[in-house]
């Protein structure tokens, strides 16, 4: 078996030179490094082709693509048609996974967390676990007086970017006060920050009386409770594939705007309220190494849905996944 590579990009790829021995190198969106690592392992065990990704965060992925430091880059901010056509970028969808609330509560199983009570706590406004914005629904748990820390993304992500964007559909108040954005300046006092997704899950399993936002895979992958969020429909709903999957078939990905679209707050009596797509970006020019990027995530949207599907993600639906292939014909990387 051949060992997977694992350097830091720091300069720019040369591509010309690239024969079909050298490592594709990808960096950017932690949301996703979980299933994209047991792609990669998985493609280089069946092909002998070498793929590494390094999760820097979205917005570190973002600035590598526009300098072409490396082959592809992720990211779960997904660029509009204009910034990429300035950038000379193409974009497509991988997969979506979902955003939860872990928290970390002695003594507590099954926490319900309302849209009102999501909001509150990101805006520094719940001081104690038992705030009566809490409680109300929690009915029969006693929750205790203590104070409640809320962790967040202390790097420039697309999962911020996502949670954010989520707030923002839910709260007018947020939307005009904060917005969707890849980092913040959290408000109140009583909250702490970690970089990458691994960074928050670290942080919510060594700190008691902590809840935080943290992709579904990293919760399950360190055993990090994650609470029952209430959607749009007003029913409170488990973080599941299924309740996943049921969000994910309301997004709508148009080849024609580079599948610009963000996910959040979907309609639906059954549907998760915090689900992202996120994004895998090409620089235009480079068409001999894009073939190689595409080779891979075609290999991953036919081969991969399983694994995927083990760690929570919901696999793009064939429909997508020919809109995809359709687009990188018409760019010229498929």
């Amino acid at each position: 078996m051949i060992k997977l590579l694992s350097v830091a990009v720091a300069t720019t790829v040369i591509f010309s030179s690239l024969s079909a021995n050298d490592v594709l190198k990808g960096s950017g969106a932690s949301f996703p490094y979980s299933v994209y690592q047991k792609w990669i392992k998985a493609y280089n065990q069946e092909t002998g082709l070498k793929v590494d990704y390094i999760k820097k965060g979205s917005s570190k992925g973002i600035k590598d693509a526009k300098k072409r430091a490396v082959d592809f880059a992720g990211t779960d901010k997904p660029l509009s048609p204009k910034t990429l056509k300035k950038n000379k970028l193409y974009q497509f969808p991988a997969v979506v996974g979902a955003i939860t609330m872990g928290y970390n509560l002695p003594g507590i199983k099954d926490l319900k967390l309302s849209r009102r009570a999501i909001v509150s706590i990101a805006a520094g406004k719940v001081k104690y676990w038992d705030n009566k914005v809490i409680t109300d629904a929690n009915k029969g748990i006693k929750l205790p007086h203590e104070k409640l820390t809320f962790v967040h993304r202390a790097d420039g992500s697309g999962t911020t970017y996502n949670f954010t964007y989520y707030l923002s559909k839910v709260s007018k108040s947020w939307r005009k006060i904060y917005g969707a954005k890849k980092s913040l300046n959290w408000p109140g006092s009583q909250h702490i920050g970690g970089k990458t997704n691994s960074g928050v899950a670290a942080l919510l399993v060594q700190t008691k009386y902590t809840v935080g936002y943290i992709d579904y895979a990293d919760a399950k992958n360190n055993n990090i409770k994650m609470a029952t969020v209430q959607n749009r429909a007003g029913n409170y709903i488990k973080p599941t594939l299924k309740s996943f999957q049921i969000a994910a078939q309301k997004a709508t990905l148009n080849p024609k705007k580079d599948f610009y679209s963000i996910i959040a707050d979907p309609k639906g009596s059954a549907s998760y309220p915090m689900v992202a797509a996120t994004f895998i970006l090409v620089p235009a020019e480079k068409t001999k190494t894009n073939k190689r990027v595409t080779k891979f995530y075609d290999w991953c949207y036919t081969n991969g849905q399983d694994i995927a599907k083990e760690l929570g993600f919901v696999p793009l639906p064939d429909s997508l996944t020919n809109k995809i292939r359709a687009y990188w014909s018409d760019k010229n990387i498929k």
